[in-house]
């Protein structure tokens, strides 16, 4: 009925709306839960369904895939921590935009610590990008009005880009599933430990009122986001091109500023509109344009993507 093909660039379609539409669901959910306490439940039960999706992936893993999954682990961790905490205080469609800078931050870190060669197109992309992040976080009034999530998402997008760089170092030595399932549960043990560290130390207290909205939040980005939106993902890139994995992919923030825009009536100013355009035309220069892509090829394939 449907090519193979056909079939894919809907599944990334359905992928990017999941991952855009989770950014509102987290956002309500941070009212009736802590962030470390969010994060360890959602991953822990993320980590349980990926073991039993991929379980033939886990047998015979080797002590050098299980610690490259750990490293990767950590920074999905930390970015996940930056993007969490800073959604509590900003929109999820600007949250979802500056996490999608993440895709030209790779570039420009391969440049500054691997002498990477960059061309003409990934400069372009990555300065239609900064511009962009500027009229998407800075209010007219200059940088005393700037929200405070912002930067703390930023730290997001910059942990998701070396996220993204040790799976293109790791992925073409190890089991993509092994690195996906080690990678989450790596996350939930971290998130887990983390609780009681930052309760004693007075930097947040855990808290868990299981509302109908918190155990929606944590079934959609276990579940849908994390375990069906990544077997999509590495399904569909079977039998697509990665241009077209790119652009669909880039439609994430995208579908989070509509559904943040349907379901939370967020307003969306000229300013931020401007903004959120510059970034996706830096995502797409970079990615599309450049001789070689921001993202390799293979690096899409493994990664659980940066859903919120």
């Amino acid at each position: 009925m449907f090519s193979k093909r056909l079939r894919a660039d809907l599944a990334l379609g359905f992928c990017a709306l999941i991952w855009g539409a989770t950014f509102v669901a987290v956002k309500d959910a941070l009212a009736d839960v802590s962030v470390l306490v969010y994060l360890a439940v959602r991953f822990a039960l993320a980590a349980v369904v990926m073991a039993i999706w991929f379980r033939c992936s886990l047998r015979g893993i080797s002590g050098k895939a299980a610690w490259a999954g750990v490293q990767i682990g950590l920074c999905m961790f930390t970015a996940y921590v930056f993007q969490t905490s800073g959604l509590k205080y900003t929109t999820p469609s600007k949250a979802a935009f500056i996490t999608g800078s993440s895709v030209v931050i790779v570039p420009l870190l391969l440049a500054l610590f691997a002498r990477r060669r960059l061309n003409m197109w990934i400069w372009s992309g990555a300065l239609a990008a900064l511009i962009g992040l500027y009229f998407l976080t800075v209010p007219p009034e200059g940088l005393g009005g700037l929200n405070r999530g912002d930067p703390i998402v930023f730290g997001c997008a910059v942990m998701f880009a070396v996220h993204m760089i040790l799976i293109g170092r790791y992925v073409g030595l190890h089991s993509v599933g092994a690195l996906a399932v080690v990678q989450v549960a790596a996350t939930a043990i971290l998130a887990t430990v983390a609780v009681p560290l930052l309760a004693v130390t007075g930097w947040e207290s855990p808290r868990f009122v299981p509302t109908g909205t918190l155990i929606f939040a944590i079934l959609v980005t276990a579940i849908g986001s994390t375990a069906i939106g990544f077997s999509f993902q590495t399904w569909a890139q079977q039998y697509t091109s990665p241009t077209h994995t790119a652009i669909l992919i880039s439609l994430e923030p995208v579908f989070a500023a509509i559904t943040s825009w349907l379901l939370a009536r967020e307003h969306l100013g000229a300013r931020v509109l401007l903004g959120a355009a510059l970034i996706l035309a830096g995502i797409l220069l970079a990615e599309l344009k450049g001789h070689t892509p921001a993202i390799a090829p293979e690096t899409l394939e493994p990664a659980v993507h940066k859903e919120s």
